[in-house]
């Protein structure tokens, strides 16, 4: 479906945006009048300055000085005013675009984690990117043409109707061409723009998902398979490039034609009429009048001339806007909870990700206060599911997971997860000191703290050796951290925040099997009397579990103790000698 030339819409939607900045708006309102009006004045002299040639070798060369001195101070009250509204227009394009980043990122904090499942990273960095930059491009470039365009075509209206009603006519004539052809090619162009951001916003996901995995796109050499699908997006991109381009540039040469045409036809009846013998017509007159229907049809033409600009635009903001019409997280007033102990209650729940794929059906369990819950079974089996419905990252479809005998879904979102510290496989640390990075839980943890949480991990010795210590910076700008230091980092984080249950995700996957011991035991303290979800395939790790669950197709196959389950010789004891005799044959 073709959007509208111009989509009022989008517009008025973005509208606010612009008059945020009302200081800036009634500034630039009054220079463009005073820029609009000294442009028409400055026509006007011309005029005047022409028919101060009185007759062959014959000047009035008093009037005209007089009129020439005029002429150089409009000039240059017209330049400052144009350059005011310049600094202007670059004030109220990025003050109006940052206001809209503001609010589709704090949006994007609100959305469920469903749309971060469903839609690529790089899509939504682009939106924050490639779009909104054209926006403030665009804003820019019309911002500087609106007020002191739309004083010139009023002033130069009325000055020609007083000048001469047949030339005006002429002008008039030939105008709404102008606008029929800029209406003809943004309507063409408009799709072209929006398939081209989209495109666009396919390469940045793809270049953020290359470049951020460099290190496996080498390990399986697929460097040339990539610069292949690399070529067919970029040719995409070319094609839809091209055609947005090509539709919107044929606006400015075709109206700045048919505005030579009217210059022309201004010529021709001027010179006709004083032919014939009129009297109110003067060479002067004519030559005002050319630059005043120049003026008058200019504004158009920019305008048109900056159609790509402007159709990228409202690609841009159609794309800003569709992120921000997401629906949201509910909001959940706070509200005051007892002290958790942690039991935890799953009753008949159902969930699926998709309608037509049940995952979890009918799935029933209780993990009582303090204990540690181990859960394997093989990839899909809907381990990470369990968490992901714990948290309330997703919302059971059929039943309830209770928590001290209530409703997960009655306790608000915020402070529910509050309740849990979460160690991923997936380490994440920001580009930030390790202070920060550290507290990220806890902001008014003490150094004693962080101090002890460190020890506990094997990582107070590194620390204290690093130049600045908690101060320094690490990520892009400082230090470089392996990827068994980044996951011990994220595991100091979870116990400096201590909450009261925790959920463990592989958590020693990267480190050596004897640091990897030492952090066995800081957990088994750190767990103590905590509700304690611990995901893992490497089944060693876990044998003091309270309960092991053992998954399959969303279900729980086997529960009980490591040896109880190693006793009835089902899964887990499949899975655990399975893993037993591999790690005896590597050895």
């Amino acid at each position: 479906m073709r959007k509208k030339s111009f989509d009022w819409q989008t517009f008025t939607r973005f509208l606010p945006y612009l008059t945020a900045s009302l200081k800036e708006n009634l500034f630039a309102l009054v220079f463009g009048v005073i820029a609009g009006g000294t442009s028409v004045y400055v026509t006007f002299l011309i005029g005047r300055a022409i028919d101060q040639l009185i007759g062959f070798g014959r000047v009035n060369f008093d009037a005209l000085w007089d009129i020439l001195w005029l002429f150089l101070i409009v000039i240059l009250i017209t330049v400052f005013s144009q350059w005011i509204i310049q600094r202007l227009g670059n004030q109220v394009a990025y003050q109006s675009v940052n206001r809209l980043r503001q609010d589709t990122f704090a949006h994007l904090n609100q959305l469920p984690l469903q749309t971060y499942d469903q839609t690529p990273h790089g899509s939504l960095m682009s939106r924050f990117t490639n779009d909104l930059d054209q926006v403030s491009v665009a804003v820019s470039a019309v911002y500087q043409q609106l007020f002191t365009g739309v004083t010139v075509i009023i002033l130069a209206f009325f000055l020609m109707l007083t000048l001469n009603v047949t030339l005006t006519l002429v002008v008039l004539l030939v105008t709404p061409i102008i606008f029929f052809v800029s209406y003809w090619v943004a309507k063409r162009s408009q799709i072209d723009f929006r398939q081209q951001q989209e495109i666009l916003g396919d390469m940045t996901s793809f270049i953020n998902e290359r470049v951020g995995n460099q290190s496996l796109v080498k390990a399986f050499q697929q460097e040339t398979r990539n610069e292949v699908a690399f070529d067919g997006l970029n040719q995409t991109l070319r094609v839809r490039g091209q055609q947005a381009m090509y539709s919107s540039s044929l606006t400015n040469p075709v109206s700045r034609f048919v505005d030579h045409l009217a210059y022309v036809a201004v010529g021709f009846v001027g010179a006709w009429l004083i032919l014939r013998g009129s009297t109110t017509v003067t060479v002067g007159m004519i030559a005002s009048f050319t630059i005043y229907s120049t003026q008058f049809s200019k504004p158009f033409i920019e305008i048109s001339g900056l159609m790509t600009q402007i159709q990228g635009a409202f690609a841009g903001l159609n794309r800003a806007f569709d992120l921000l019409d997401q629906p949201i997280e509910p909001v959940e007033a706070a509200r005051t909870l007892p002290a958790i102990k942690g039991e935890i209650v799953f009753e008949n729940v159902a969930f699926a990700y998709q309608a037509d794929r049940p995952l979890i059906t009918d799935f029933s369990f209780t993990a009582h206060a303090g204990e540690t819950i181990a859960i394997v079974g093989k990839t899909g089996a809907g381990k990470s599911t369990l968490v992901n419905l714990l948290m309330r990252f997703y919302d059971v479809q059929a039943g309830k997971i209770l928590l001290d005998n209530e409703d997960i879904q009655t306790i608000p979102r915020n402070q529910l997860r509050q309740s849990f510290g979460m160690v991923l496989q997936d380490t994440w640390l920001f580009d930030a000191t390790l202070r920060e990075n550290l507290t990220y839980g806890r902001p008014d943890a003490t150094n004693e703290m962080i101090y002890n949480a460190l020890k506990k991990t094997e990582m107070f010795d590194y620390v204290m050796d690093l130049p600045e210590q908690l101060d320094t910076q690490i990520g892009h700008y400082g230090v470089k951290l392996s990827e068994g230091q980044r996951q011990l980092l994220t595991i100091t984080r979870t116990m400096i925040a201590n909450p009261p249950m925790l959920i463990l995700d592989e958590a020693t996957s990267s480190v050596d099997p004897l640091t990897e011991k030492k952090i066995q035991d800081a957990f088994l303290a750190l767990m103590s009397g905590k509700t304690s979800f611990v995901i893992a395939h490497r089944l060693a790790t876990i044998q003091s579990a309270d309960q092991i669950l053992v998954m399959d197709q969303g279900q729980i196959i086997e529960q009980g103790t490591h040896v109880e389950l190693l006793a009835a010789e089902g899964a887990y004891h499949a899975l655990y000698h399975a893993q037993f005799q591999q790690s005896a044959t590597l050895s």
